[in-house]
């Protein structure tokens, strides 16, 4: 459950914001809402994304898969009883625009050691048609450059989007 400030911390931050002008305005659609805003500076030595490391060739995962977890977290996974630190909405982005901002997203999200993330990819035409977006998503998810830092997703809980959204558990950083 994420921490609210105290009322004596919400007037420092006005007092010490009161003066800032806005920037230009950005596109309605945020690319990626996180829990807390990326460092300002970064750090002075880095370890190497998971993606960057040699790895053997990993199985193409589905919507459920969780190889390498245990029965019980898996289960948490798939109930949606795991907290999302971070979200990235999909909406109204063409599938190159998509695949840019996910593949952006889920790079940034291993390096900051993000465990659960979630994306939503919306569920498609009100005709029935099955969303562009939901059917690429997790071939997306399979391929080389993000493969290795997924270890499952899901689709996610009615409260987080159902079928329109998928849960991405991340590998944990070594």
């Amino acid at each position: 459950m994420p921490r609210h400030p105290s009322r004596d911390e919400r007037d420092l931050w006005r007092r010490a914001t009161g003066d800032v002008k806005p920037l230009a305005a950005r596109p309605a659609r945020a690319l990626a809402e996180t829990a807390e805003e990326p460092p300002a500076t970064k750090p002075a030595h880095r370890t190497p994304p998971a993606a960057a490391k040699p790895v053997a060739h990993l199985p193409s995962l589905e919507p459920g898969d969780s190889p390498g977890l245990d029965r019980r977290s898996a289960e948490r996974l798939r109930r949606g009883r795991v907290g999302i630190e971070a979200r990235l909405d999909l909406h109204g982005m063409t599938q190159e625009e998509a695949h840019r901002a996910l593949a952006r997203f889920i790079r940034h999200a291993a390096e900051e050691g993000r465990r659960l993330v979630l994306v939503i990819t919306g569920k498609g035409s009100l005709t029935g048609e099955r969303g562009v977006l939901r059917a690429a998503v997790p071939r997306w998810l399979n391929e080389a450059a993000l493969r290795p830092s997924i270890l499952s997703f899901t689709w996610a809980q009615p409260k987080d989007g159902g079928s329109g959204a998928l849960y991405v558990l991340l590998r944990r950083r070594r």
